[in-house]
């Protein structure tokens, strides 16, 4: 048996990795390591990637900076979140806000340590990723379509980092990016859907909130369409493997998406909604494997 001081660590664990949305980061791990693997160096065996200690620290740093900043927005956010995500606070709230900014710039400081290894290239760019997020959560958080878009290019800037580092810019790189950025962008858009109750209430100037529902939810089917569009054009014009299945699914997926979307007007909608779009993201990371099976056993 725990006795109560070690419960009360554990409750601070779970806590913190509550903050740092732990789940998510792995699954960015998981992510960029597949990426590599087989968009960004298909050239490469899968032993040289997975041993790269260039890499190794790109995604270390990108993990760092991530984590950093899941800690600011809470700080941001705790008002909102109070509202929006009561039962997720009251986890959040065992590890005190000092103790979080505390974090915020050890996680930082990591983060430029990691990237100082590869170049100092790569310490400018985590420099300037780091107080990006900074300023989202500050101040472009509360500004329609602005804070979207700075939102959805803060989620793929951990890609492009990669994407920098391998120097690969063939077509399909930028046909997956564009998709992944659609994706995002919705879920972004279906976020603030679901927390409209906090944002009124703390003069959040979402795009819900200037300009209703209805314009959120035009917004939403304009961007389902592109992404099917995006979708269809990577199974039509790229060697894509049998990831064209998992293609194949998000569009089915998301017309179910807007099926809902439009008989939706409760939080509890729009969070099925949001859960939809991570579904579909997460399982796009484990569906480029389907790019081509063989790698895994050829490659190493």
């Amino acid at each position: 048996m725990l006795s109560r001081r070690q419960k009360h660590i554990l409750l601070k664990f779970f806590s913190l990795f509550s903050v740092v949305r732990g789940y998510n980061i792995l699954v960015v791990v998981i992510a960029q390591y597949l990426a590599s693997i087989y968009i960004f160096a298909p050239e490469k065996t899968m032993k040289s990637v997975l041993f790269d200690i260039n890499l190794l620290m790109l995604v270390l740093a990108s993990s760092t900076t991530i984590a950093a900043g899941y800690i600011i927005n809470s700080f941001y956010d705790s008002e909102k979140d109070l509202i929006n995500k009561p039962r997720k606070t009251m986890l959040d709230r065992l590890v005190s806000q000092n103790t979080k900014l505390s974090f915020y710039f050890v996680l930082n400081f990591l983060a430029i340590v990691f990237a100082s290894y590869v170049s100092f290239k790569a310490v400018i760019f985590f420099s300037i990723y780091i107080f990006a997020i900074w300023l989202y959560s500050h101040r472009f958080k509360k500004q329609p379509i602005v804070g979207n878009l700075v939102s959805a290019i803060l989620t793929v800037t951990p890609f492009f980092a990669i994407f920098i580092y391998y120097q690969n810019f063939e077509l399909v790189v930028f046909a997956h990016a564009i998709f992944l950025f659609l994706l995002v962008s919705m879920r972004e858009l279906t976020k603030d859907l679901e927390n409209i109750k906090g944002d009124l209430a703390l003069d959040y100037k979402t795009i819900p909130v200037m300009h209703g529902e209805k314009v959120s939810k035009s917004m939403l089917t304009i961007m389902a369409v592109l992404t099917i569009v995006s979708a269809i054009v990577l199974i039509l014009f790229f060697k894509i493997g049998h990831m064209y299945y998992f293609f194949y699914l998000s569009i089915i997926l998301l017309l179910l998406f807007l099926a809902i979307l439009w008989k939706s007007s409760k939080k509890p909608h729009y969070l099925l909604l949001h859960n939809m779009l991570k579904f579909i993201i997460v399982l796009g990371v484990f569906s480029i494997l389907l790019i081509d099976v063989s790698v895994v056993l050829n490659r190493i």
